[in-house]
């Protein structure tokens, strides 16, 4: 993984977090605001994928266990999936909240598959 983009992930993520959360909590059902800005976090997960892929050709491999950080990044990857699902069935003020708990947990898992990629646990 690359420390900058990582960064950028997560401040991105908890953008969008925390506008949903709020978004929700003001009453608000999903919008296109709210959906659109964890549809960004997801292709933000995508170029991930790809850099997850090619790093360890480029020079960068993973000194971690690389199971667990890809069980983390398709868990990643399939929880926006999820929560937009959820958003667009239901269409409450507590599916945006979804959508806010969502991206304040990926910006977790970004952090903890970035520890998992550089730093040796064994």
């Amino acid at each position: 993984m690359i420390l900058w983009f990582t960064i950028v992930q997560i401040v991105i993520a908890c953008l969008s977090g925390l506008f949903c959360l709020i978004a929700g909590f003001a009453g608000r059902r999903p919008s296109d605001w709210t959906v659109g800005s964890l549809a960004l976090v997801e292709l933000l997960l995508i170029v991930q994928v790809v850099v997850a892929i090619i790093a360890p050709f480029a020079g960068n491999p993973p000194t971690g266990d690389l199971l667990e950080f890809w069980v983390y990044l398709i868990a990643a990857v399939l929880l926006p999936l999820g929560g937009v699902a959820w958003a667009l069935l239901e269409r409450s003020r507590w599916s945006t909240v979804i959508l806010g708990v969502v991206g304040l947990s990926l910006a977790i898992m970004l952090w903890r598959m970035q520890m998992i990629w550089t730093v040796q646990v064994a």
